[in-house]
């Protein structure tokens, strides 16, 4: 008989461990910003990134006074540099640890923003207009649906407020993973979109991916993270591409394989 224990797997809850896990491993979205960035951004010198690539400086302009969820963005990165900046910001992630390192930069720095554990398919903890800003880098691939995150994002937005949100393009889940084909430049498409690791990997390497703590990820459609922040209600207004910094698939090589959006609330 198949052992099936891996398929039966709670992949928020594992993915709420893995990111503890992540967050105590120095990985890059993990890493808090040091003091010399706080610094600069209380001077006026300040970024932070939706993918690897610069954010289009339009697409927050003077984040003064505006209030800012961070949203599925722990990790003592993006929060802290924005209310550095000025910005009254929450931090909203499932993960302990993650929000842990916010909580660590706002302590180390005198820094104000508050941290919130949770689901991002779930806002309830927040009223409606709530925020003038949703931030929100690479996340979405950890949930099986994203439409329930925009929708959210929707409604703690003000009429007038912005989500940023950054995701892969979703080509990258199509091909098989065989380390030889990489080797020989061949990428051959297996799996469709929509893809989940827990349904569509063989049982041997996704028990082998539970083991080592990483998490869990999906690959949504673009009629899903595009076409679905348009149903949820909002207005695309910008659109960015980015080529991976270290390509981890082939396909990295030849098309920009991080996507991220600049949505619009309407008036």
């Amino acid at each position: 008989m198949t052992d099936t224990s891996s398929r039966s797997i709670d992949v928020n809850t594992h993915n709420q461990a893995a990111w503890d896990h992540q967050a105590k491993q120095d990985c890059d979205w993990s890493r808090p910003v040091s003091p010399e960035v706080i610094a600069a951004a209380r001077a006026g010198q300040w970024s932070v990134q939706l993918t690897h690539g610069a954010l289009a400086e339009d697409w927050l302009g003077d984040v003064r006074g505006r209030r800012i969820l961070c949203l599925a963005s722990g990790g003592g990165q993006q929060a802290p540099v924005l209310a550095a900046a000025g910005a009254q910001v929450t931090v909203f992630d499932v993960s302990h640890s993650q929000l842990d390192q916010d909580r660590m930069v706002a302590d180390r720095e005198g820094l104000s923003l508050q941290t919130v554990q949770g689901d991002m398919r779930d806002l309830s903890v927040f009223a409606d207009a709530s925020f003038d800003i949703v931030f929100q880098p690479i996340a979405n691939p950890y949930v099986d649906d994203v439409n329930p995150v925009w929708r959210e994002c929707f409604r703690v937005l003000r009429p007038g407020g912005r989500l940023l949100a950054g995701f892969y393009n979703p080509v990258i889940f199509v091909g098989d993973r065989d380390p030889e084909l990489f080797e020989k430049g061949l990428i051959r498409p297996v799996f469709s979109i929509p893809y989940a690791d827990a349904a569509d990997m063989d049982e041997e390497t996704l028990k082998a991916k539970i083991g080592r703590d990483e998490a869990l990820v999906f690959g949504h459609s673009l009629k899903d993270l595009i076409a679905g922040q348009i149903r949820a209600g909002f207005v695309i207004a910008g659109f960015q591409e980015d080529f991976a910094p270290r390509p981890r698939f082939l396909i990295d090589r030849y098309l920009p394989t991080f996507l991220s959006t600049l949505a619009i609330r309407p008036e």
